[in-house]
């Protein structure tokens, strides 16, 4: 038993008594890695879409369209620096039309999504840009389709780049969802505020700051494996 003296209070803290907070532990761990899921599979996927439209219909691209490009580009430039905190917020009527709930987990995804899409899609196109024109011209002079030259030169051609892309957008993807808990969305983020900095258990907290730090680094590891496994073909 620890005793915290905050200059006005003495609080006296007990060990924590995780019979009791393990299993609470470990759903919160589950709706993490269910929440980082969905969000990867749904934004990594539109923002993906994104991400080709706006390198394919930029000026020069084999698809350029001056109208689609400016739309796009503007959009992502608007959503992808607002704060998740005040996305979830600004999002507010849209995640109760489409979800029908403001608050929970569904909802935390949801908004998570939406956020992940645009970076995403940035990131998509930031890669893309440094692919070698001649390769995609030597398609084209070949006769080759823009979707042929999308599926067999442009995302090849990318995918280390991209892979390593995707890596990132997870790291910050568990980030969002550490703000989940403001809106009852649960995980570990929010696990740690209630159970550990406002029930002044400092050992809870760590723990979960070593379960994300764990979740990361064997998602880091499993990126730059995969990431020089391709690019070595």
């Amino acid at each position: 038993m620890t005793a915290l003296n905050t200059g006005v209070t003495e609080y006296i803290l007990a060990e924590p008594n995780w019979e009791t907070l393990g299993p609470a532990f470990l759903e919160a761990i589950g709706d993490t890695l269910w929440m980082v899921a969905i969000t990867m599979v749904v934004g990594g996927f539109f923002g993906l879409l994104l991400g080709l439209f706006l390198y394919t219909t930029r000026p020069g691209g084999i698809l350029k369209n001056k109208a689609v490009y400016t739309i796009i580009n503007v959009a992502v430039n608007f959503f992808r620096p607002i704060p998740f905190i005040i996305m979830i917020a600004m999002l507010y009527p849209l995640t109760l039309q489409v979800v029908g709930t403001t608050i929970g987990r569904a909802a935390a995804t949801f908004v998570m999504c939406f956020s992940a899409t645009f970076t995403v899609a940035r990131i998509v196109e930031q890669n893309l840009v440094a692919i070698d024109p001649g390769v995609i011209e030597a398609a084209r002079s070949m006769g080759a389709s823009p979707w042929k030259i999308i599926t067999s030169v442009i995302l090849p051609e990318a995918l280390g780049p991209l892979i390593l892309g995707y890596t990132f957008i997870f790291i910050a993807v568990i980030d969002m969802s550490a703000m989940a808990g403001y809106i009852g969305g649960g995980g570990v983020g929010d696990f740690a505020i209630v159970y550990g900095y406002r029930a002044f258990e400092p050992q809870v907290t760590w723990a979960a700051v070593l379960v994300i730090v764990v979740i990361v680094q064997l998602a880091q590891f499993l990126g730059n494996w995969l990431s020089k496994k391709v690019m070595r073909r």
